[in-house]
Protein backbone atom coordinates (compact mmCIF):
# COMPACT_ATOMS: atom_id res chain seq x y z
CA UNK A 1 0.00 0.00 0.00
CA UNK A 2 1.11 3.49 -0.57
CA UNK A 3 1.14 6.47 2.16
CA UNK A 4 -2.10 7.46 1.41
CA UNK A 5 -4.53 7.74 4.26
CA UNK A 6 -5.68 4.93 4.78
CA UNK A 7 -8.57 2.44 7.71
CA UNK A 8 -6.91 1.92 10.60
CA UNK A 9 -8.67 -1.05 12.94
CA UNK A 10 -7.70 -1.99 16.52
CA UNK A 11 -7.27 -5.88 17.57
CA UNK A 12 -11.32 -6.15 17.71
CA UNK A 13 -11.97 -4.87 14.52
CA UNK A 14 -8.66 -7.04 13.06
CA UNK A 15 -10.81 -10.21 14.73
CA UNK A 16 -14.28 -9.78 13.33
CA UNK A 17 -13.25 -8.95 10.06
CA UNK A 18 -14.22 -5.05 10.33
CA UNK A 19 -10.72 -4.48 9.19
CA UNK A 20 -10.97 -6.38 6.14
CA UNK A 21 -13.99 -5.22 5.07
CA UNK A 22 -12.54 -1.41 5.69
CA UNK A 23 -9.60 -2.38 3.85
CA UNK A 24 -12.02 -3.63 0.75
CA UNK A 25 -13.78 -0.85 0.83
CA UNK A 26 -10.86 1.81 0.54
CA UNK A 27 -9.41 -0.36 -1.86
CA UNK A 28 -12.46 -0.59 -3.76
CA UNK A 29 -12.91 3.51 -3.79
CA UNK A 30 -9.70 3.87 -4.96
CA UNK A 31 -10.46 1.79 -7.96
CA UNK A 32 -13.70 3.45 -8.39
CA UNK A 33 -11.94 6.52 -8.33
CA UNK A 34 -9.60 5.55 -11.14
CA UNK A 35 -12.15 4.08 -13.73
CA UNK A 36 -14.00 7.62 -13.40
CA UNK A 37 -10.53 10.01 -13.80
CA UNK A 38 -9.83 7.21 -16.66
CA UNK A 39 -13.64 7.61 -17.94
CA UNK A 40 -13.09 11.55 -18.16
CA UNK A 41 -9.99 11.46 -20.14
CA UNK A 42 -11.64 9.18 -22.81
CA UNK A 43 -12.09 10.76 -26.16
CA UNK A 44 -15.78 11.72 -27.25
CA UNK A 45 -18.13 8.89 -29.37
CA UNK A 46 -20.60 9.80 -31.75
CA UNK A 47 -24.08 8.47 -31.51
CA UNK A 48 -26.32 7.47 -34.28
CA UNK A 49 -27.07 10.45 -37.14
CA UNK A 50 -29.01 10.73 -39.94
CA UNK A 51 -27.00 11.83 -43.32
CA UNK A 52 -27.53 13.80 -46.63
CA UNK A 53 -25.27 14.26 -49.14
CA UNK A 54 -24.06 15.69 -52.38
CA UNK A 55 -21.40 16.30 -54.67
CA UNK A 56 -19.93 19.84 -55.82
CA UNK A 57 -16.93 21.59 -55.66
CA UNK A 58 -14.84 18.38 -56.65
CA UNK A 59 -15.78 16.91 -52.69
CA UNK A 60 -18.72 15.17 -50.84
CA UNK A 61 -21.01 17.88 -49.13
CA UNK A 62 -22.51 15.73 -45.99
CA UNK A 63 -25.08 17.36 -43.30
CA UNK A 64 -25.45 14.93 -40.12
CA UNK A 65 -28.25 15.59 -38.00
CA UNK A 66 -29.61 13.54 -34.34
CA UNK A 67 -32.62 11.14 -35.17
CA UNK A 68 -35.77 13.41 -34.80
CA UNK A 69 -39.16 14.40 -36.74
CA UNK A 70 -38.71 14.04 -40.86
CA UNK A 71 -39.34 16.95 -41.31
CA UNK A 72 -35.63 17.74 -40.79
CA UNK A 73 -34.36 15.63 -43.37
CA UNK A 74 -36.65 17.12 -45.76
CA UNK A 75 -35.34 21.00 -44.77
CA UNK A 76 -31.82 19.38 -45.11
CA UNK A 77 -32.36 18.44 -48.42
CA UNK A 78 -33.60 21.16 -49.54
CA UNK A 79 -31.02 23.62 -48.14
CA UNK A 80 -28.23 21.43 -49.25
CA UNK A 81 -29.54 22.06 -53.00
CA UNK A 82 -28.01 25.68 -52.51
CA UNK A 83 -24.36 23.92 -52.56
CA UNK A 84 -24.94 23.75 -56.57
CA UNK A 85 -25.62 27.44 -56.91
CA UNK A 86 -22.85 28.62 -54.40
CA UNK A 87 -20.04 26.28 -56.64
CA UNK A 88 -21.97 27.93 -60.33
CA UNK A 89 -20.53 31.34 -58.48
CA UNK A 90 -17.49 30.29 -57.19
CA UNK A 91 -15.76 27.95 -59.34
CA UNK A 92 -13.12 28.21 -61.95
CA UNK A 93 -13.62 25.25 -63.51
CA UNK A 94 -16.87 25.71 -65.83
CA UNK A 95 -16.64 28.44 -68.53
CA UNK A 96 -19.86 29.76 -67.51
CA UNK A 97 -19.07 30.25 -64.01
CA UNK A 98 -19.14 33.38 -62.53
CA UNK A 99 -15.51 34.24 -60.92
CA UNK A 100 -14.50 32.10 -63.95
CA UNK A 101 -16.05 34.86 -66.51
CA UNK A 102 -14.97 37.86 -64.10
CA UNK A 103 -11.44 36.14 -64.56
CA UNK A 104 -11.64 36.27 -67.98
CA UNK A 105 -12.76 39.63 -68.80
CA UNK A 106 -11.28 41.61 -66.05
CA UNK A 107 -8.94 44.15 -67.39
CA UNK A 108 -6.48 45.65 -65.24
CA UNK A 109 -8.14 49.70 -64.15
CA UNK A 110 -11.37 48.49 -65.37
CA UNK A 111 -14.23 47.52 -62.74
CA UNK A 112 -16.03 44.95 -63.19
CA UNK A 113 -19.47 44.05 -61.40
CA UNK A 114 -20.37 40.97 -59.64
CA UNK A 115 -22.94 39.32 -57.69
CA UNK A 116 -23.39 40.42 -53.77
CA UNK A 117 -22.53 36.89 -52.33
CA UNK A 118 -19.26 36.35 -54.29
CA UNK A 119 -18.33 39.73 -53.98
CA UNK A 120 -18.61 38.82 -50.14
CA UNK A 121 -16.64 35.90 -50.25
CA UNK A 122 -13.74 37.60 -51.81
CA UNK A 123 -13.94 40.69 -49.81
CA UNK A 124 -13.60 38.00 -47.11
CA UNK A 125 -10.72 36.66 -48.87
CA UNK A 126 -8.66 39.51 -49.25
CA UNK A 127 -9.04 40.63 -45.73
CA UNK A 128 -7.49 37.38 -44.43
CA UNK A 129 -5.00 38.31 -46.85
CA UNK A 130 -4.23 41.26 -45.29
CA UNK A 131 -4.75 39.87 -41.75
CA UNK A 132 -1.83 37.14 -42.89
CA UNK A 133 0.44 39.54 -44.75
CA UNK A 134 -0.14 37.47 -47.52
CA UNK A 135 0.41 34.12 -46.20
CA UNK A 136 -3.19 33.49 -47.63
CA UNK A 137 -3.52 34.77 -50.78
CA UNK A 138 -6.51 33.73 -53.30
CA UNK A 139 -4.94 35.11 -56.17
CA UNK A 140 -2.17 31.90 -56.02
CA UNK A 141 -3.50 29.99 -58.73
CA UNK A 142 -0.95 31.20 -61.60
CA UNK A 143 1.85 29.31 -58.80
CA UNK A 144 -0.29 26.59 -57.85
CA UNK A 145 -0.79 25.74 -61.86
CA UNK A 146 3.26 26.28 -62.29
CA UNK A 147 4.08 23.61 -59.79
CA UNK A 148 1.26 21.57 -61.10
CA UNK A 149 3.10 21.20 -64.56
CA UNK A 150 6.45 21.18 -63.28
CA UNK A 151 5.48 17.91 -61.32
CA UNK A 152 3.65 16.23 -63.99
CA UNK A 153 6.97 16.85 -65.97
CA UNK A 154 8.76 15.27 -62.68
CA UNK A 155 10.57 18.40 -62.62
CA UNK A 156 10.63 21.39 -60.43
CA UNK A 157 10.10 24.89 -61.40
CA UNK A 158 13.41 27.25 -61.47
CA UNK A 159 13.68 30.50 -60.20
CA UNK A 160 12.95 32.42 -63.26
CA UNK A 161 9.75 30.58 -63.66
CA UNK A 162 8.96 31.50 -60.40
CA UNK A 163 9.61 35.43 -60.61
CA UNK A 164 7.69 35.69 -63.45
CA UNK A 165 4.95 34.13 -61.97
CA UNK A 166 5.19 35.60 -58.89
CA UNK A 167 4.48 38.95 -61.06
CA UNK A 168 0.96 37.89 -61.63
CA UNK A 169 0.04 37.13 -57.95
CA UNK A 170 -1.17 39.36 -55.12
CA UNK A 171 -3.96 40.40 -52.90
CA UNK A 172 -2.64 44.19 -53.22
CA UNK A 173 -3.54 43.90 -57.09
CA UNK A 174 -7.66 43.55 -56.50
CA UNK A 175 -9.75 46.81 -55.56
CA UNK A 176 -13.07 46.60 -54.30
CA UNK A 177 -16.00 49.21 -54.34
CA UNK A 178 -18.85 47.97 -51.66
CA UNK A 179 -21.20 50.11 -53.06
CA UNK A 180 -21.24 48.93 -56.25
CA UNK A 181 -20.21 44.97 -55.42
CA UNK A 182 -17.03 45.30 -58.32
CA UNK A 183 -13.74 44.91 -58.08
CA UNK A 184 -10.97 45.69 -60.58
CA UNK A 185 -7.59 43.41 -61.39
CA UNK A 186 -4.72 46.17 -61.23
CA UNK A 187 -2.16 43.19 -62.97
CA UNK A 188 -2.75 41.46 -66.42
CA UNK A 189 -2.86 38.09 -65.83
CA UNK A 190 -3.85 38.05 -62.12
CA UNK A 191 -6.66 35.55 -60.86
CA UNK A 192 -8.55 34.73 -58.34
CA UNK A 193 -9.67 31.46 -56.95
CA UNK A 194 -11.39 30.82 -54.14
CA UNK A 195 -10.07 26.96 -53.44
CA UNK A 196 -9.09 28.03 -50.06
CA UNK A 197 -11.97 29.56 -48.50
CA UNK A 198 -14.78 28.28 -50.87
CA UNK A 199 -16.08 25.28 -49.24
CA UNK A 200 -15.92 27.19 -45.84
CA UNK A 201 -17.80 30.00 -47.21
CA UNK A 202 -20.14 27.20 -48.79
CA UNK A 203 -20.84 25.83 -45.77
CA UNK A 204 -21.47 29.15 -43.85
CA UNK A 205 -24.11 29.87 -46.31
CA UNK A 206 -25.63 26.51 -45.69
CA UNK A 207 -25.32 27.02 -41.78
CA UNK A 208 -27.38 30.25 -41.95
CA UNK A 209 -30.07 28.89 -44.09
CA UNK A 210 -30.74 25.44 -41.69
CA UNK A 211 -30.92 28.53 -38.58
CA UNK A 212 -33.58 30.12 -40.27
CA UNK A 213 -35.28 26.87 -40.57
CA UNK A 214 -34.78 26.35 -37.07
CA UNK A 215 -32.55 23.44 -37.30
CA UNK A 216 -29.83 23.78 -34.48
CA UNK A 217 -28.00 20.80 -33.71
CA UNK A 218 -26.09 19.55 -37.09
CA UNK A 219 -22.56 18.85 -38.45
CA UNK A 220 -21.81 19.74 -42.03
CA UNK A 221 -18.61 18.70 -43.95
CA UNK A 222 -17.65 19.37 -47.55
CA UNK A 223 -14.58 16.95 -48.31
CA UNK A 224 -14.01 16.50 -44.59
CA UNK A 225 -11.38 19.08 -43.97
CA UNK A 226 -14.10 21.65 -43.72
CA UNK A 227 -16.39 21.47 -40.99
CA UNK A 228 -19.07 23.51 -39.52
CA UNK A 229 -21.15 22.57 -36.65
CA UNK A 230 -24.03 23.91 -34.82
CA UNK A 231 -25.28 22.57 -31.25
CA UNK A 232 -25.17 19.37 -29.36
CA UNK A 233 -25.13 15.49 -30.29
CA UNK A 234 -27.20 13.46 -28.39
CA UNK A 235 -25.08 13.68 -24.85
CA UNK A 236 -22.46 15.24 -25.45
CA UNK A 237 -21.94 19.23 -25.42
CA UNK A 238 -21.19 19.75 -29.47
CA UNK A 239 -20.24 17.35 -31.86
CA UNK A 240 -17.08 14.87 -31.66
CA UNK A 241 -14.53 15.85 -35.00
CA UNK A 242 -11.14 13.78 -35.15
CA UNK A 243 -7.91 14.75 -36.23
CA UNK A 244 -5.96 12.89 -38.18
CA UNK A 245 -1.69 11.57 -37.25
CA UNK A 246 0.10 13.68 -40.25
CA UNK A 247 2.69 10.31 -40.39
CA UNK A 248 0.25 7.47 -40.09
CA UNK A 249 -3.53 8.85 -41.43
CA UNK A 250 -4.90 5.96 -41.02
CA UNK A 251 -4.52 6.73 -37.01
CA UNK A 252 -6.26 9.44 -35.18
CA UNK A 253 -3.93 11.65 -32.69
CA UNK A 254 -6.71 13.69 -31.01
CA UNK A 255 -10.93 14.68 -30.66
CA UNK A 256 -12.12 18.11 -30.88
CA UNK A 257 -15.38 18.75 -29.36
CA UNK A 258 -17.03 21.34 -32.27
CA UNK A 259 -19.64 23.60 -31.46
CA UNK A 260 -20.88 26.71 -33.23
CA UNK A 261 -17.68 26.98 -34.88
CA UNK A 262 -16.23 26.08 -38.55
CA UNK A 263 -12.84 24.12 -38.42
CA UNK A 264 -10.52 22.91 -41.05
CA UNK A 265 -7.69 20.73 -41.60
CA UNK A 266 -4.49 21.43 -44.14
CA UNK A 267 -1.62 19.24 -43.87
CA UNK A 268 0.95 17.46 -46.56
CA UNK A 269 1.27 14.61 -45.15
CA UNK A 270 -0.28 12.87 -47.53
CA UNK A 271 0.18 15.03 -51.04
CA UNK A 272 3.73 15.34 -51.61
CA UNK A 273 5.90 14.94 -54.12
CA UNK A 274 9.74 13.71 -54.51
CA UNK A 275 12.47 15.10 -56.78
CA UNK A 276 16.35 14.77 -56.16
CA UNK A 277 15.52 13.11 -52.96
CA UNK A 278 14.03 16.14 -51.79
CA UNK A 279 10.40 16.59 -50.44
CA UNK A 280 7.54 18.88 -51.80
CA UNK A 281 4.64 19.60 -50.34
CA UNK A 282 1.23 20.86 -52.37
CA UNK A 283 0.68 23.67 -49.96
CA UNK A 284 2.44 26.72 -51.46
CA UNK A 285 4.18 30.00 -49.49
CA UNK A 286 2.45 32.69 -51.77
CA UNK A 287 5.13 35.08 -50.89
CA UNK A 288 7.92 33.25 -52.46
CA UNK A 289 6.72 30.83 -54.64
CA UNK A 290 7.78 27.96 -53.61
CA UNK A 291 6.20 24.91 -50.74
CA UNK A 292 6.16 25.59 -47.26
CA UNK A 293 7.82 23.18 -45.28
CA UNK A 294 7.99 24.29 -41.62
CA UNK A 295 4.45 22.27 -40.40
CA UNK A 296 2.98 18.72 -41.02
CA UNK A 297 -0.49 19.52 -40.41
CA UNK A 298 -2.71 22.61 -38.76
CA UNK A 299 -5.92 22.60 -37.34
CA UNK A 300 -8.12 25.82 -37.29
CA UNK A 301 -11.43 26.27 -35.20
CA UNK A 302 -12.95 29.51 -36.12
CA UNK A 303 -16.16 31.41 -35.49
CA UNK A 304 -17.07 30.71 -39.26
CA UNK A 305 -15.86 27.78 -41.03
CA UNK A 306 -14.60 30.28 -44.22
CA UNK A 307 -12.00 31.62 -41.73
CA UNK A 308 -11.24 28.42 -40.39
CA UNK A 309 -10.76 27.11 -44.01
CA UNK A 310 -8.59 30.20 -44.46
CA UNK A 311 -6.43 30.21 -41.83
CA UNK A 312 -5.73 26.49 -41.94
CA UNK A 313 -3.23 27.53 -45.25
CA UNK A 314 -1.96 30.41 -43.71
CA UNK A 315 -0.90 29.05 -40.62
CA UNK A 316 0.38 25.68 -42.06
CA UNK A 317 2.60 28.68 -44.11
CA UNK A 318 3.38 31.11 -41.51
CA UNK A 319 4.92 28.07 -39.11
CA UNK A 320 4.88 28.03 -35.17
CA UNK A 321 5.79 31.44 -33.54
CA UNK A 322 4.19 33.21 -35.91
CA UNK A 323 0.57 31.74 -35.61
CA UNK A 324 1.30 31.73 -31.93
CA UNK A 325 1.52 35.72 -31.78
CA UNK A 326 -2.04 35.77 -34.50
CA UNK A 327 -3.54 33.31 -31.49
CA UNK A 328 -2.18 35.66 -29.03
CA UNK A 329 -4.06 38.69 -30.63
CA UNK A 330 -7.27 36.62 -31.83
CA UNK A 331 -8.61 34.53 -28.81
CA UNK A 332 -11.23 33.56 -30.82
CA UNK A 333 -9.18 31.06 -33.01
CA UNK A 334 -8.40 28.08 -31.84
CA UNK A 335 -5.33 25.85 -33.55
CA UNK A 336 -3.91 22.63 -32.81
CA UNK A 337 -0.55 22.65 -34.46
CA UNK A 338 2.23 19.91 -35.20
CA UNK A 339 5.93 20.94 -36.61
CA UNK A 340 7.84 18.02 -38.36
CA UNK A 341 9.58 15.58 -35.46
CA UNK A 342 12.92 16.99 -34.28
CA UNK A 343 14.32 13.23 -34.81
CA UNK A 344 12.22 10.64 -34.96
CA UNK A 345 8.67 10.23 -35.31
CA UNK A 346 7.61 11.19 -32.11
CA UNK A 347 5.07 14.50 -32.42
CA UNK A 348 5.35 17.66 -30.69
CA UNK A 349 1.42 19.07 -30.41
CA UNK A 350 1.15 22.63 -30.06
CA UNK A 351 -2.27 23.90 -29.04
CA UNK A 352 -3.54 27.52 -28.92
CA UNK A 353 -6.49 28.66 -27.48
CA UNK A 354 -8.17 25.28 -27.18
CA UNK A 355 -9.94 24.52 -23.85
CA UNK A 356 -9.24 21.50 -21.90
CA UNK A 357 -12.79 19.84 -21.99
CA UNK A 358 -12.48 20.49 -25.84
CA UNK A 359 -9.55 19.11 -27.11
CA UNK A 360 -8.55 14.92 -26.51
CA UNK A 361 -5.53 13.66 -27.52
CA UNK A 362 -4.73 10.18 -27.79
CA UNK A 363 -1.96 9.31 -25.54
CA UNK A 364 -0.90 5.83 -27.81
CA UNK A 365 0.49 8.55 -30.75
CA UNK A 366 3.29 9.47 -27.71
CA UNK A 367 2.38 13.28 -28.33
CA UNK A 368 3.23 16.01 -26.20
CA UNK A 369 0.67 18.67 -25.71
CA UNK A 370 1.76 22.11 -25.31
CA UNK A 371 -0.49 24.12 -24.44
CA UNK A 372 -0.50 27.96 -24.67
Amino acid sequence: MTNESRPVGNRREFLTGRAVRKEVEWVGDKIADSIAEAAENLPPASGPSVRLGTTAMAADFVIMMNPGPPEQVLVASEVLEEIHSLEQEMTVYKDDGELYLLNQSAKPGTPQQISPRLYEVIELSLSIARQTEGAYDPTSAPLIDLWKRSRQEAEIPIDEQIETTLQRCGYQHIETDESSCSLSYNVEGLELNLGGIGKGFALDCLGQHLHEREQSNWLMHGGKSSLFASGTHHHLEGWPVGVRNPLFPKERMATLLLKNQGMSTSGAGIQFFRHEGKRYGHILDPRTGIPAENVLSVTVLAPTAAAADALSTAFFVMGLEKTRQYCDNHPEIGVLLVPPPETGRQLKVHTFNLPQQTLFLSDHNNQIDESA
